[in-house]
């Protein structure tokens, strides 16, 4: 399966879609910023119950042939990215808006508005909105097959096989 595939089996699509994105613009457009004109990606992983576990990721640029990569991700209040790690991608996320309970490597952290986080090759980690918040990532390069999960019916999708 290519990346297009697999993205269709872990993100929103049509109507729906379309309706996460219109409260997400909302809801930036009340903060006073402005999200960039690029194709978004509401993340469902699989679960199909996208408010409670999902993000949505608006890449700036994702430069593989450079080695790097900028985004936002948008969450909504209650929404979690699963627990999951990568082989090759380090990241640091710079809280622009809200709050988030981060786990990295075991250890919880709340970052609020202008905190920032390191998270190394390898670490285990997982995040929740605890109000809706504005991330952004500046990363290596987001290699789809780059995030193992703990869940495995997740890594099932993306690799077709268990991976964790």
């Amino acid at each position: 399966m290519d990346e297009q595939e697999i993205l269709a089996l872990i993100s929103l699509q049509g109507e729906e879609r379309e309706n996460v994105l219109q409260k997400i613009h909302a809801a930036v457009a009340l903060w006073n910023l402005t999200l960039p004109d690029v194709t978004p990606d509401p993340l469902h992983f699989g679960y199909n119950d996208f408010y409670h576990i999902g993000e949505t990721e608006f890449n700036i640029n994702n430069n593989v042939e450079q080695g790097y990569c900028g985004k936002f991700m948008f969450m909504f209040a209650g929404q979690t990215c699963p627990m999951h790690f990568h082989r090759k991608k380090h990241e640091t996320f710079f809280i622009v808006k809200g709050r988030v309970d981060m786990e990295l490597a075991g250890k919880r952290f709340t970052l609020s508005q202008g905190d920032r986080l390191i998270v190394d090759q390898f670490a285990r980690h997982q995040f929740t909105a605890i109000e809706d918040s504005l991330i952004l990532e500046s990363s290596k390069p987001d290699l789809v097959d780059d995030s193992i999960f703990e869940d495995q019916a997740i890594n099932k999708i993306i690799f077709g096989r268990e991976e964790y």
